[in-house]
């Protein structure tokens, strides 16, 4: 059997299918509906901010989830930072930076010029980090964007048994 018989049939594809991000949400309310407690809290509507949580657990970017809601991208940004969700547009030491500058420690300037970035981007860096997490908002979301405890492709893998 030479290599041409092996490979009798194997197709090749330009592209691949993006599948997103498999959740499970378990909750029989609907998403807007479990956020309306926390509407005064997020800088959107309840509705607007379920509409950021569905698209960015579709896999789609933050501005884009931003659009799909009808809302500036920042503020879906915002939002889905109160939620829980990493959206600093910064790194670690580019959060310790702007750190610096909410303790008064750093002018803004120069702040914006040792993280590297314009002031939309440190606008947003500054919220993030000077606005904490909703923990109970996070709960509300646990089944839309978090990956559920149960294994959806557990009966395509093969155990350990299976191959000895």
């Amino acid at each position: 059997m030479g290599l041409s018989d092996i490979a009798a049939g194997i197709e090749v594809t330009a592209e691949q299918c993006d599948r997103g991000v498999a959740t499970v949400d378990g909750t029989d309310e609907a998403l807007a509906d479990r956020l309306e407690p926390f509407a005064d809290d997020l800088p959107c509507s309840a509705a607007e901010a379920a509409t950021v949580v569905e698209a960015y657990a579709a896999g789609s970017a933050v501005d884009a989830c931003g659009h799909a809601a009808s809302v500036p991208p920042v503020t879906a940004a915002k939002a889905l930072h109160l939620l829980g969700e990493q959206v600093s547009p910064v790194g670690p030491r580019g959060r310790d930076i702007v750190a610096d500058w909410l303790a008064g420690d750093l002018a803004r300037r120069t702040a914006m010029e040792l993280v590297g970035v314009g002031e939309q981007t440190f606008a947003l860096a500054a919220y993030v980090e000077s606005h904490d997490p909703l923990p109970a908002a996070r709960d509300a979301i646990d089944g839309a964007l978090a990956p559920s405890d149960t294994d959806p492709l557990a009966e395509a893998r093969s155990d350990v048994p299976d191959l000895l």
